[in-house]
Parts: C-alpha cells; structure tokens; sequence
C-alpha cells in the first residue's frame, strides 16, 4: 500500500447497523485520519442515534437520506445481503462510492452490473473481504513462493461458528441467510488467493435445514488446471475454526487463525516438514484499516480495483457453480 494523504478528508455515511460495523469497521474508520462519518441510517432510529453518539455522524432512521445526503462522499453498507444490490445501485445513482460487506450480490450477473454501473459513473465500488488485507497471507505466499514447502499438493480450509440463537439473520432465507453465503465464501476466496483464480468445481455437500430452508453447513471440492485440490468446509453447527493448511512434496504449512484476527493478534504461522518444526511469528496487522485504507486510496488516486473486482466476479462465479453441482442433504 502507498501512503495517502487527502487534501479533504473522505466524508462516510453509513446504511444499516450491523454488529460488523459496531465492532470492527467504524472503530477503524474512527481511527482513520483520512475519514470523517457524518451520517449513519438505521430503520430504527434509536439504533442510528446509539451508533452515531459513539462514532460521530448524524444519525437517521431510513436509507434513503444517506444515499442522497449532500455532505456524503461514501457509503458504507453492512446491510443484509439480500438488500445490497438495490442500496448499492441507489448510491451509485447518487454519485457516492461504495464499500460493502461480503457478499457484494446474490449472483454473477447482479455483481457485474453494478460493477460496470461504478466504472460507467466513475466510482469506486468494493467489497470488504476484509481478510485478503491482512498481511500474514502476503507471508503465506512468498513462503510458498521459496520452496517451504515444495510443490504445493492440497489446501485446507475451514470456517465454522457455533449455533447462533434462534431468530438470527443467518437462519433466514428471504434475506440471504444461511452458512454458504455467509462463511463458505471466505475458504473459497482463500482458495483463490493462494492456488489461483482458475479453479473447477469437483463437487460439494450442503447439509440443508427442512424447516428454515438455508444451508447449515457444508464441505466443497475444488481442483487447479494443476490437480492441486482445495477441500473447504464451512456451517454454523460446529465448534469454531477459521483455519487453513497447505501440504506440499517437502511440508505442510499452516494458519490456525486465517479471516478474523484482532489487530493486535501476531500471527503465527507453523512449517513442519519430515525433519523440521518451525514457527514464524509475524506482526501484528489490522485487516479492517487495510481494506478501508484500499478503499480511500482508490478514491483518492483514481486508481481502478482490477484485481479486486476480477477476484469479486471470479468467485461469485464458482459460488453459483457450487450451488449447481451441491448435493442437498435435508436435515
């Protein structure tokens, strides 16, 4: 990243008040010195006023007056999935740029529209997986890079939480709840990141809740054009695991804590070949600040997110393959 130093600093609204936003992303929007909040819309207005008496801003109940606030440059969107598109295109229309959380869409074809609808109005539009930030993956690769582990041979990944309470978002089907969506695409985009973006879909499970009708849980098989195969695993009825391991001729190397490090977490990340154990501890990093810094810097410079917007497609593509091939267990 290049240092940045705006001549005006980047005025944010916010649409939806998400725990993501109370907990992780206006904290280090907060702590940015390239960025002001000036207004943050809940249906709730009570809700908008709690976060806004924090973070600063001026606080609404309804979307709409962020989207088309006059003193917004930006808009943040931790809204529920199945609500981004419309918001990300109103904001558009409005002339703001767009940082959303994961997933940018439902689909392919909706993420290239409202990304060909950014560049047509010349804004920046990007979504926040968050964890490609952090530098212990840049670490990952050059390690792989230099022969650590010889030729790569598998990866593993997994993200899983517990049971959430009855009621929550993710058990909702009419708002893109469910595990695939939600954590599934974090060990695919890691997949991507680490292996390359042209990977197959070899085949997948989704363990299906009859009475909710989302996807619990679920394991997925990807393959290289190399053979290297990638086998992920997500849900929300385990114990809790963000993780994932690469195996090699000579080694395996693997990352215990690979999406939702704290900031000031040091990462360790653990080789092992037949006769050699070693740990290399890293420095602290903070993924959230990284994916805003992007973020303003791209507004800032103009510069065009290639490389990220690809990356978005790419993996809204397999996704959707995922889902066609998926075999649904109902439980």
């Amino acid at each position: 990243m290049t240092s940045y130093q705006p001549a005006q600093r980047l005025r944010f609204g916010v649409i939806g008040c998400a725990d993501i936003a109370w907990r992780r992303t206006l904290p280090a929007m907060e702590t940015d010195p390239a960025i002001d909040v000036v207004a943050i819309a809940s249906r709730d207005g009570d809700r908008a006023r709690t976060f806004t008496d924090r973070f600063g801003g001026t606080p609404y109940a309804g979307y709409q007056a962020v989207a088309e606030h006059e003193d917004v440059d930006a808009v943040y969107i931790p809204l529920p999935l199945m609500l981004h598109a419309e918001w990300i295109e109103r904001c558009l229309d409005a002339g703001k740029h767009v940082l959303v959380e994961k997933p940018m869409s439902d689909g392919y074809k909706e993420s290239a529209r409202l990304l060909d609808l950014a560049r047509e109005r010349g804004l920046v539009l990007l979504e926040n997986y968050m964890f490609l930030y952090h530098s212990q993956h840049a670490a990952v690769r050059k390690l792989l890079a230099d022969g650590a582990i010889g030729d790569l041979r598998g990866f593993h990944s997994a993200f899983t939480i517990p049971p959430k309470p009855p009621g929550d978002i993710r058990y909702q089907a009419d708002v893109g709840g469910g595990a695939f969506l939600d954590f599934g695409g974090y060990p695919i985009r890691a997949a991507q990141h680490l292996l390359g973006r042209d990977l197959s879909v070899e085949g997948a499970v989704f363990r299906r809740d009859r009475a909710l009708d989302v996807v619990m849980s679920g394991s997925v098989l990807l393959a290289s054009p190399e053979g290297v195969p990638a086998q992920l695993t997500f849900g929300m009825e385990h114990s809790y695991q963000n993780s994932y391991a690469l195996s090699g001729s000579t080694g395996r190397l693997t990352v215990d804590w690979a999406f939702t490090l704290p900031e000031t977490h040091r990462p360790v990340l653990r080789i092992e070949r037949q006769d050699h154990r070693e740990e290399v501890v890293l420095a602290a990093d903070h993924q959230f600040a990284g994916a805003i810094r992007a973020f303003v810097e791209a507004v800032v410079t103009k510069a065009p997110l290639r490389e990220e917007h690809d990356g978005t497609l790419e993996q809204a593509a397999l996704i959707e393959q995922v889902q066609r091939v998926a075999r649904n267990v109902w439980i």
